[in-house]
């Protein structure tokens, strides 16, 4: 078992008074990612509250604050008890027997234009094996034609745009590979969070965005940049796309600085210490689902 000790650290200088802030920067409780402990600190004194989506398991942080300034400070420690699969075991799952849940995750989105991407998909993807294999081979393809390239998109662009330019962050190398599952009939979701792992030659510790695929019975991890250690990735909030994923949605006159993220691993229960590692197998943080 992994275990995580991470700090997230967001500042704002607001200049209107009754802001709206929502947050997605808690861990998400999951069958596979337990909360260890967790504090959260908020530098003006103001009423706040949170909510739990039944299904993602996202947890929301919602607060109006005042004008100045305005720190937002969480800590967690988590475990990553992740489930595992042999890959060639996994399988598509067929659209009529998806759980109703995983319903909306094969339809286009704002930043997922699987529509507009079905002929191509289906050009380098149709005549594959319908399993592990075929996503691992989507996930390869945008990573051979994508590059990491820092700053170089915007709040605006899109799956077909970062087709394109053929250049991103983790998010638009997520929003490519998700459009290219949904348009053969994959559901594939948005993932928001942390990691530890990352090349410290690209950036530093920084929060996240990559992929979930649902195959068996399951979310399954990818992700597309290589920038990141998927067993390292702590899981905030999923979605369609990064819409539904935000880690701050800002509603008023606010300027927000760089996030201060630090992240480390602790000896676990156990008194062993474990680093995060690439592995042959499928890895997932979440439950198992019932079929429809």
């Amino acid at each position: 078992m992994l275990r995580l000790k991470f700090s997230i650290e967001l500042n704002y200088e607001i200049d209107q008074p009754g802001c709206d802030f929502i947050f997605s920067i808690h861990a998400a409780r999951t069958p596979h990612q337990i909360v260890v402990s967790e504090s959260l600190g908020i530098s003006q004194n103001l009423l706040s509250n949170t909510y739990t989506d039944p299904v993602t398991h996202t947890r929301f942080l919602r607060l109006k604050a005042f004008p100045g300034l305005l720190t937002v400070r969480y800590d967690a420690t988590v475990d990553l008890d992740h489930h595992t699969a042999e890959t060639s075991l996994l399988g598509e799952v067929p659209v009529a027997n998806l759980p109703g849940a995983v319903l909306p995750y094969i339809y286009p989105s704002r930043y997922c234009q699987s529509d507009r991407l079905h002929r191509l998909a289906v050009k380098e993807f149709g005549q594959m094996w319908q399993g592990y294999s075929r996503v691992r081979a989507i996930r390869d393809w945008v990573a051979n034609r994508v590059t990491y390239l820092p700053n170089s998109s915007t709040g605006d662009t899109s799956a077909v745009d970062t087709l394109v330019e053929e250049v991103g962050v983790c998010r638009d190398f997520a929003h490519l590979m998700i459009a290219l599952c949904r348009a053969v009939n994959i559901p594939a979701r948005f993932v928001s969070g942390i990691d530890y792992g990352a090349d410290p030659f690209l950036r530093p510790p920084d929060f996240h965005a990559y992929v979930e695929v649902y195959l068996g019975d399951r979310w399954y991890i990818f992700d597309p940049s290589g920038v990141a250690i998927p067993m390292g990735f702590v899981r905030f909030g999923t979605g369609r796309d990064a819409a539904d994923s935000a880690f701050a949605t800002l509603f008023g006159g606010v300027r927000g600085a760089a996030p201060i993220i630090q992240i480390e691993a602790i000896p676990n229960a156990r008194g062993e210490l474990m680093l995060p590692r690439h592995v042959p197998y499928a890895l997932s943080t979440d439950g198992q689902y019932e079929r429809n």
